[in-house]
């Protein structure tokens, strides 16, 4: 492959101009980079009316840190086929993919810019009346449609195959299931809690239920999963919501993706006990949180039982006890994989500002605390809950700023 980084606006609108028809010939088209992301490089060309897409390029090896971590260029390949296969089963909750080039490893797609990043509208308190309902739709849509619920043994299998991921899986494995656990040296803890840091690499009934989980990651092959779904690859607004950054995709546990975004929405609980702002505010977003996880939940799980119900391909696996106890073993899971979220967030390399943005350590250390938590308990006691309802419940009432 001759692989070629974009050097020059020049090139990037060259790019563009071949690869899209949106623009009117007399467009002065302007390039601006954009996005925090780690690993890749991400560009807006607008025009001079506000017309404008997003470019996004691959390059082989993480951005941040240079050629000292190579990583597959396949990646690209694996989000532009994720993104469009998201948007032909809920077109209106991911970008539109205008064009995909494998020779430059680049994107170029909608721009979603009358979205903002979920996680600062969740810290900023604001309320999304649609959100819960909009990710459960997402979750339940792109998991029935790439599971073996629909799809054929053949297709299934080349889905597998099309969508191994290694690189970024690998990444996963190690930040989600193995550095919070012990005293690795990418962990990143907050004094004021490495007492509970080190209580938690000494529990080996937690690191036990670790394991089950870590288990189920590597070789449950459910479903197309986002596998990155947390609150910085979620925008969103009054009426909308878009799922992006799907990079990480790969055939997993359907809980996985559930877990992740609820644990995000739970670190955000956890963030506001210390965060800036009127604690009756502060308490009203918490409710409003919960009622939001709650809503999600409901959501997916009537989608997807719904679904089958009326298009799973697949009889033995249609029956009704099966889809029950499916659907069961999801919501525990999900739990679970919520909790490994959150610890991640708390203590290990990659943390998010729903906790960072809290600008004094002792104060921050009390939310991390709680993070640390609730995720203890929802991994340890997964199998305790019913329903979403008790989840939230035990949370509201253990963990309440009023």
């Amino acid at each position: 492959m001759n692989f070629k980084k974009f050097e020059t606006d020049e090139e990037l609108v060259g790019f563009v101009l071949q690869h899209t028809d949106l623009f009117a010939a007399d467009a002065e088209l302007v390039v601006s980079e954009i996005g925090d992301g780690n690993i890749n490089f991400v560009y807006r060309v607008s025009d001079q009316h506000g017309l404008s897409v997003i470019v996004k390029q691959a390059l082989p090896y993480v951005r941040i840190i240079g050629e000292g971590w190579p990583l597959s260029q396949d990646r690209i390949r694996i989000e532009a086929e994720a993104l469009q296969i998201a948007g032909k089963y809920c077109p209106d909750l991911a970008p539109e993919v205008y064009r995909f080039d494998q020779q430059l490893c680049a994107i170029v797609m909608e721009d979603i810019g009358s979205h903002e990043n979920l996680r600062h509208l969740l810290i900023e308190r604001r309320e999304l009346p649609l959100l819960g309902n909009h990710l459960g739709r997402f979750l339940a849509q792109t998991a029935f449609y790439t599971s073996d619920f629909y799809l054929d043994s053949y297709e299934k299998k080349d889905q597998v195959s099309g969508f191994t991921n290694p690189d970024l899986c690998k990444i996963t494995e190690d930040l989600f299931f193995l550095d919070p656990y012990c005293d690795h040296e990418r962990n990143s803890i907050n004094d004021h809690i490495r007492i509970e840091a080190e209580a938690l690499w000494t529990d080996s009934a937690l690191k036990f239920e670790v394991a089950k989980l870590k288990a189920k990651f590597l070789g449950q092959p459910q479903a197309l999963l986002h596998a990155d779904l947390h609150s910085g690859s979620v925008f969103a607004n009054a009426i909308g919501t878009k799922v992006i950054d799907p990079e990480f995709a790969f055939c997993g546990p359907i809980a996985f993706d559930v877990g992740s975004i609820i644990g995000n929405l739970l670190l955000n609980y956890a963030g506001q006990s210390a965060l800036e702002g009127d604690v009756l505010q502060r308490s009203a977003y918490q409710k409003w949180l919960l009622e939001t996880i709650k809503t999600l939940w409901a959501t997916f799980e009537i989608q997807f039982t719904t679904l089958i119900e009326e298009q799973g391909c697949e009889p033995t696996l249609s029956q009704t006890e099966y889809v029950d106890w499916f659907m069961a073993e999801i919501f525990t899971d999900s739990l679970g994989y919520a909790g490994t979220e959150m610890i991640r967030r708390s203590i290990g390399l990659s943390h998010v500002a729903d906790l960072e943005s809290i600008e004094n350590a002792e104060a921050r250390a009390g939310a991390e605390r709680l993070s640390l938590e609730v995720a203890q308990h929802l991994i340890k006691y997964r199998s305790s809950f019913t329903d979403m309802a008790s989840v939230c419940d035990w949370i509201s009432s253990n963990y309440k700023l009023l």
